[in-house]
Order: structure tokens, then sequence, then C-alpha cells
């Protein structure tokens, strides 16, 4: 049941990101642009997903197990430190550079645009070489 659940989890995001037009670089590169001709359409996103977590978390908070597996998987390091703040910056220049982050990147591959294909190879080159460098 968790690999099913995980899978229409990752189903429905990749619809929902589709939809909504976050695997067009163009248009996160409008909403990233405050000082032009900013496009805030993807504000709405963003707050439409901060309902659903907050509804999600606030229905979580006061059981003991979820519901498809055996327990809550939450992170191990609430500290802000130097390798996450190191981490966020890199992430937030490349969002800005490029207009994807992991998730629409991956949903746009089916798109088949060989820019999407080369971040996406980019993206995961980098995971490869941050699990072999340690910041500290």
């Amino acid at each position: 049941m968790p690999l099913f659940t995980a899978f229409i989890s990752g189903l429905l995001l990749s619809i929902g990101i589709a939809l909504s037009g976050m695997i067009d670089p163009a248009k996160v590169l409008g909403f990233l642009n405050v000082l032009g001709n900013w496009d805030p359409s993807l504000a709405l996103v963003m707050v439409g997903a901060l309902v659903v977590y907050t509804l999600g978390f606030r229905l979580t908070q006061h059981k003991s197990t979820p519901m498809f597996t055996a327990k809550f998987y939450l992170p191990a390091h609430t500290k802000i430190d130097r390798p996450l703040l190191l981490g966020a910056t890199l992430f937030g220049i490349g969002w800005g550079l490029v207009g994807y982050c992991p998730g629409p990147a991956i949903a746009a591959i089916s798109t088949g645009s060989i820019g999407t294909l080369g971040f996406v190879l980019a993206m995961i080159s980098g995971w490869f070489i941050a699990r072999h460098i340690s910041i500290k």
C-alpha cells in the first residue's frame, strides 16, 4: 500500500504542477521577476499548496501513526546550519537562472525538451557529487 500511495501522490503532484504552469520555465521566471514584468499567477499556486499542507499537518499532528505506513518520517536535523543555507542558496540561484526546481523539472521531462533533459541530467549529477562532498 505505501508504494501505491506514493505513486498516486506523485501522479497528483505532477498533474498539479503541469496544470498550474510550473513546468514552463518562462512562467516561473516571470513570477520570479518582481522588478520587471511580474506574473503573480504562481502565487495562487503557492497559497493553495500552503493551505493543503497546513490542513494535512494539522490533521496528522494528533495521530500516533500514519494511515499507510508504520511510522512518521520526520527530519532528524532541525538546526539551521551552513550546509542548509548553502543548499538553499544554490537551489534559489538555480531556480532563478533556469526557471526549474526538481519536481517541475522531472514532471517536464514529458515535454521532450532538450533543455529540460539537460537540466535533469545536471541535477542528478549534482546529487551524486553532493553525496561525496562534506561541507561544514
